[in-house]
Protein backbone atom coordinates (compact mmCIF):
# COMPACT_ATOMS: atom_id res chain seq x y z
CA UNK A 1 0.00 0.00 0.00
CA UNK A 2 1.45 2.99 -0.96
CA UNK A 3 2.06 6.37 1.37
CA UNK A 4 -0.33 8.27 -1.44
CA UNK A 5 -2.92 6.00 -0.59
CA UNK A 6 -2.80 6.66 2.90
CA UNK A 7 -2.40 10.74 2.28
CA UNK A 8 -5.59 10.68 0.20
CA UNK A 9 -7.65 8.47 3.04
CA UNK A 10 -6.55 11.18 5.02
CA UNK A 11 -7.67 13.83 2.93
CA UNK A 12 -11.02 12.23 2.71
CA UNK A 13 -11.03 11.46 6.58
CA UNK A 14 -10.65 15.42 6.61
CA UNK A 15 -13.58 16.21 4.47
CA UNK A 16 -15.85 13.48 6.26
CA UNK A 17 -14.62 15.71 9.71
CA UNK A 18 -15.38 18.62 8.34
CA UNK A 19 -19.02 17.87 8.07
CA UNK A 20 -19.29 16.28 11.95
CA UNK A 21 -17.55 19.80 13.04
CA UNK A 22 -20.14 21.77 11.23
CA UNK A 23 -23.13 19.76 13.02
CA UNK A 24 -21.38 18.88 16.09
CA UNK A 25 -20.47 22.63 16.88
CA UNK A 26 -23.54 23.25 16.51
CA UNK A 27 -24.56 21.31 19.04
CA UNK A 28 -22.33 22.32 21.08
CA UNK A 29 -23.22 25.67 21.28
CA UNK A 30 -26.80 25.69 21.46
CA UNK A 31 -26.43 22.97 24.75
CA UNK A 32 -23.59 25.08 26.17
CA UNK A 33 -26.23 28.32 26.90
CA UNK A 34 -29.15 26.51 26.45
CA UNK A 35 -28.78 23.37 28.09
CA UNK A 36 -30.91 21.58 25.19
CA UNK A 37 -29.37 18.21 23.56
CA UNK A 38 -31.39 19.23 19.73
CA UNK A 39 -32.04 16.03 18.58
CA UNK A 40 -33.69 17.37 15.58
CA UNK A 41 -30.33 18.53 14.44
CA UNK A 42 -29.90 15.79 11.42
CA UNK A 43 -33.39 16.82 10.76
CA UNK A 44 -32.32 20.59 9.24
CA UNK A 45 -29.11 18.83 7.98
CA UNK A 46 -30.96 17.36 5.45
CA UNK A 47 -33.48 20.59 5.21
CA UNK A 48 -30.54 22.66 3.98
CA UNK A 49 -29.29 19.65 1.49
CA UNK A 50 -33.07 19.86 0.15
CA UNK A 51 -33.45 23.83 -0.12
CA UNK A 52 -30.54 23.42 -1.59
CA UNK A 53 -31.73 21.67 -4.34
CA UNK A 54 -34.19 23.64 -4.93
CA UNK A 55 -32.26 26.91 -4.87
CA UNK A 56 -29.51 26.05 -7.01
CA UNK A 57 -32.25 25.20 -9.71
CA UNK A 58 -33.00 28.64 -10.21
CA UNK A 59 -30.02 30.45 -9.02
CA UNK A 60 -26.98 28.13 -9.13
CA UNK A 61 -24.52 26.64 -6.42
CA UNK A 62 -22.91 29.51 -4.52
CA UNK A 63 -26.45 31.23 -3.81
CA UNK A 64 -27.59 27.88 -2.31
CA UNK A 65 -24.65 27.60 -0.23
CA UNK A 66 -25.80 31.22 1.36
CA UNK A 67 -29.67 30.82 0.82
CA UNK A 68 -30.38 27.99 2.04
CA UNK A 69 -28.67 27.72 5.75
CA UNK A 70 -30.29 31.15 6.23
CA UNK A 71 -33.76 29.80 5.50
CA UNK A 72 -32.51 26.83 8.12
CA UNK A 73 -31.70 29.18 10.28
CA UNK A 74 -35.07 31.01 10.03
CA UNK A 75 -36.52 27.80 10.52
CA UNK A 76 -34.95 27.12 13.28
CA UNK A 77 -35.58 30.31 15.47
CA UNK A 78 -38.63 30.38 14.85
CA UNK A 79 -39.53 26.50 16.34
CA UNK A 80 -37.03 27.57 19.37
CA UNK A 81 -39.29 31.23 20.16
CA UNK A 82 -42.81 29.29 19.64
CA UNK A 83 -42.23 25.85 21.43
CA UNK A 84 -38.41 25.08 22.38
CA UNK A 85 -38.40 28.66 24.57
CA UNK A 86 -41.58 27.14 26.98
CA UNK A 87 -39.22 24.22 27.67
CA UNK A 88 -36.39 26.10 29.45
CA UNK A 89 -37.85 25.98 32.90
CA UNK A 90 -39.04 22.50 33.00
CA UNK A 91 -37.63 18.86 33.31
CA UNK A 92 -34.89 18.74 30.72
CA UNK A 93 -36.15 15.71 29.25
CA UNK A 94 -38.99 17.64 27.73
CA UNK A 95 -36.54 19.20 25.94
CA UNK A 96 -35.02 15.90 24.27
CA UNK A 97 -38.38 14.31 23.47
CA UNK A 98 -39.59 17.60 21.80
CA UNK A 99 -36.63 17.34 19.65
CA UNK A 100 -36.86 14.10 18.84
CA UNK A 101 -40.19 14.19 17.79
CA UNK A 102 -39.24 17.73 15.81
CA UNK A 103 -37.37 15.41 13.99
CA UNK A 104 -39.46 12.54 13.09
CA UNK A 105 -41.83 15.15 11.94
CA UNK A 106 -38.97 17.04 9.77
CA UNK A 107 -38.23 13.44 7.95
CA UNK A 108 -41.64 12.42 7.40
CA UNK A 109 -42.33 16.22 5.91
CA UNK A 110 -39.34 16.10 3.61
CA UNK A 111 -40.66 12.73 2.52
CA UNK A 112 -44.40 14.02 1.81
CA UNK A 113 -42.77 17.63 0.58
CA UNK A 114 -40.21 15.83 -1.99
CA UNK A 115 -40.68 12.25 -2.46
CA UNK A 116 -39.28 9.15 -0.93
CA UNK A 117 -36.63 8.63 -3.50
CA UNK A 118 -32.86 10.29 -3.65
CA UNK A 119 -33.18 13.49 -5.31
CA UNK A 120 -29.42 13.91 -8.20
CA UNK A 121 -27.31 16.84 -6.89
CA UNK A 122 -24.54 17.28 -9.18
CA UNK A 123 -21.22 18.82 -8.11
CA UNK A 124 -21.07 22.17 -9.38
CA UNK A 125 -19.23 22.46 -13.16
CA UNK A 126 -16.89 25.27 -12.01
CA UNK A 127 -15.77 23.08 -8.59
CA UNK A 128 -15.43 20.12 -11.21
CA UNK A 129 -11.60 18.35 -11.54
CA UNK A 130 -9.19 17.83 -9.35
CA UNK A 131 -5.82 19.62 -8.13
CA UNK A 132 -2.37 17.77 -8.21
CA UNK A 133 0.24 17.75 -6.31
CA UNK A 134 3.36 15.24 -7.24
CA UNK A 135 1.51 12.33 -7.19
CA UNK A 136 -1.55 13.48 -5.05
CA UNK A 137 -4.79 14.27 -6.70
CA UNK A 138 -7.55 15.20 -4.99
CA UNK A 139 -10.98 16.71 -5.91
CA UNK A 140 -11.55 20.33 -6.62
CA UNK A 141 -14.80 20.10 -4.87
CA UNK A 142 -13.53 18.00 -1.93
CA UNK A 143 -11.22 21.11 -1.22
CA UNK A 144 -13.82 23.69 -1.43
CA UNK A 145 -15.87 22.00 1.18
CA UNK A 146 -12.56 22.14 3.56
CA UNK A 147 -11.86 25.92 3.12
CA UNK A 148 -15.68 27.02 3.55
CA UNK A 149 -16.10 24.63 6.43
CA UNK A 150 -12.56 26.28 7.88
CA UNK A 151 -14.12 29.92 7.10
CA UNK A 152 -17.13 29.14 8.46
CA UNK A 153 -15.78 27.57 11.99
CA UNK A 154 -13.17 30.95 11.88
CA UNK A 155 -16.25 33.14 11.62
CA UNK A 156 -18.27 31.44 14.53
CA UNK A 157 -14.86 31.67 16.77
CA UNK A 158 -14.39 35.54 15.40
CA UNK A 159 -17.71 36.60 16.28
CA UNK A 160 -18.16 34.29 20.02
CA UNK A 161 -14.33 36.19 20.61
CA UNK A 162 -14.27 39.61 19.19
CA UNK A 163 -17.76 40.94 19.69
CA UNK A 164 -19.81 42.00 22.11
CA UNK A 165 -22.89 39.41 21.49
CA UNK A 166 -20.10 37.09 21.80
CA UNK A 167 -19.15 38.14 24.76
CA UNK A 168 -22.51 37.75 26.55
CA UNK A 169 -23.03 34.35 24.85
CA UNK A 170 -19.93 32.80 26.31
CA UNK A 171 -20.50 34.99 30.02
CA UNK A 172 -24.32 33.33 29.34
CA UNK A 173 -22.93 29.82 28.84
CA UNK A 174 -20.66 30.33 32.10
CA UNK A 175 -22.69 32.05 34.24
CA UNK A 176 -26.29 32.98 33.55
CA UNK A 177 -27.08 34.71 36.50
CA UNK A 178 -24.14 36.82 36.91
CA UNK A 179 -25.67 37.99 33.13
CA UNK A 180 -29.53 38.76 34.05
CA UNK A 181 -28.21 40.68 36.97
CA UNK A 182 -26.54 42.72 34.56
CA UNK A 183 -29.67 43.65 33.34
CA UNK A 184 -29.01 41.34 29.76
CA UNK A 185 -32.03 39.15 28.84
CA UNK A 186 -30.63 35.66 27.47
CA UNK A 187 -33.63 34.70 25.47
CA UNK A 188 -32.76 36.58 21.78
CA UNK A 189 -29.36 35.37 22.37
CA UNK A 190 -29.83 31.87 23.10
CA UNK A 191 -33.01 32.42 20.13
CA UNK A 192 -29.65 33.71 17.95
CA UNK A 193 -27.50 30.76 19.08
CA UNK A 194 -30.10 28.41 18.36
CA UNK A 195 -30.61 30.07 14.93
CA UNK A 196 -26.29 29.82 13.92
CA UNK A 197 -26.31 26.34 15.40
CA UNK A 198 -29.13 24.64 12.51
CA UNK A 199 -27.60 27.39 10.04
CA UNK A 200 -24.23 25.38 10.33
CA UNK A 201 -26.05 21.71 10.07
CA UNK A 202 -28.25 23.24 6.95
CA UNK A 203 -24.53 23.94 5.51
CA UNK A 204 -23.09 20.54 6.28
CA UNK A 205 -26.03 19.19 4.35
CA UNK A 206 -25.51 21.56 1.16
CA UNK A 207 -21.39 20.51 0.96
CA UNK A 208 -22.57 16.98 1.66
CA UNK A 209 -25.23 16.82 -0.98
CA UNK A 210 -22.76 17.11 -3.99
CA UNK A 211 -21.13 13.78 -2.99
CA UNK A 212 -23.07 11.95 -0.97
CA UNK A 213 -26.68 12.47 -2.49
CA UNK A 214 -29.85 14.19 -1.24
CA UNK A 215 -32.35 11.67 0.50
CA UNK A 216 -35.15 11.95 3.45
CA UNK A 217 -32.77 9.52 5.95
CA UNK A 218 -29.67 11.30 5.27
CA UNK A 219 -29.50 13.32 8.30
CA UNK A 220 -30.52 10.18 10.64
CA UNK A 221 -26.54 8.52 10.52
CA UNK A 222 -24.49 11.67 9.85
CA UNK A 223 -26.74 12.97 13.47
CA UNK A 224 -25.72 9.69 15.13
CA UNK A 225 -21.96 10.64 14.09
CA UNK A 226 -22.38 14.30 15.57
CA UNK A 227 -23.51 13.29 18.48
CA UNK A 228 -20.57 11.01 19.51
CA UNK A 229 -18.35 13.87 18.17
CA UNK A 230 -19.73 16.49 21.00
CA UNK A 231 -19.38 13.59 23.34
CA UNK A 232 -16.00 12.93 22.80
CA UNK A 233 -15.22 16.62 22.24
CA UNK A 234 -16.88 17.51 25.22
CA UNK A 235 -20.99 19.05 26.11
CA UNK A 236 -20.50 23.04 25.93
CA UNK A 237 -16.79 23.22 24.37
CA UNK A 238 -15.92 25.05 21.19
CA UNK A 239 -12.16 23.34 20.15
CA UNK A 240 -13.94 20.52 21.54
CA UNK A 241 -15.97 19.26 18.68
CA UNK A 242 -13.40 20.53 16.17
CA UNK A 243 -10.61 18.29 17.46
CA UNK A 244 -13.52 15.29 17.79
CA UNK A 245 -14.61 15.48 14.42
CA UNK A 246 -10.96 15.37 12.74
CA UNK A 247 -10.22 12.59 14.94
CA UNK A 248 -13.26 10.92 14.24
CA UNK A 249 -13.44 11.30 10.48
CA UNK A 250 -10.09 10.76 10.29
CA UNK A 251 -10.07 7.72 12.32
CA UNK A 252 -13.04 6.44 10.35
CA UNK A 253 -11.33 6.76 7.07
CA UNK A 254 -8.26 4.71 7.69
CA UNK A 255 -10.34 1.61 9.62
CA UNK A 256 -11.81 1.66 6.00
CA UNK A 257 -8.53 1.10 4.32
CA UNK A 258 -6.86 -0.78 6.34
CA UNK A 259 -9.98 -3.06 8.39
CA UNK A 260 -13.38 -2.19 6.77
CA UNK A 261 -15.72 -4.10 9.11
CA UNK A 262 -15.03 -2.04 11.72
CA UNK A 263 -14.84 1.55 10.58
CA UNK A 264 -18.65 2.03 12.25
CA UNK A 265 -17.56 0.54 15.29
CA UNK A 266 -14.05 2.57 15.68
CA UNK A 267 -15.89 5.91 16.61
CA UNK A 268 -18.24 4.55 19.14
CA UNK A 269 -14.95 2.71 20.38
CA UNK A 270 -13.15 5.87 20.79
CA UNK A 271 -16.00 7.75 22.32
CA UNK A 272 -16.16 4.60 24.92
CA UNK A 273 -12.55 5.05 25.54
CA UNK A 274 -12.50 8.88 26.52
CA UNK A 275 -15.23 8.70 28.58
CA UNK A 276 -13.84 6.28 30.98
CA UNK A 277 -10.53 8.40 31.32
CA UNK A 278 -12.39 11.77 30.92
CA UNK A 279 -16.24 11.54 31.53
CA UNK A 280 -16.78 15.39 30.66
CA UNK A 281 -14.89 14.78 26.90
CA UNK A 282 -11.43 15.61 25.67
CA UNK A 283 -12.29 19.45 26.06
CA UNK A 284 -15.70 19.43 27.89
CA UNK A 285 -16.53 22.62 30.14
CA UNK A 286 -18.32 23.26 33.12
CA UNK A 287 -22.16 24.66 32.37
CA UNK A 288 -24.94 26.23 33.52
CA UNK A 289 -28.37 25.33 32.33
CA UNK A 290 -30.66 28.52 31.05
CA UNK A 291 -33.61 29.05 32.89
Amino acid sequence: MSFTIVVEQVANGLLVGSYYITLALGLSLIFGIGGVINLAHGAFYALGAYLAYEVQRVAGFGPALIISPLLVALLGMAFEVAFLRRLYRGDPLLGLLFTFGLAMVGEQAIRIIWGTTGLPFNIPPALGGFVSAGDFIYSRYRLFALVVTALAVAGIWLALEKTRYGMIVRAGTRDPEMVRACGISLRPVLTAVFGAGVALAGMAGVLSAPLAGVQPAMGTDIGTAAFVVVVIGGLGSFWGPILAGLLVGVLRSLTVLFWPPAAEAAMYALMVLVLLVRPRGLLGEHWEQFE
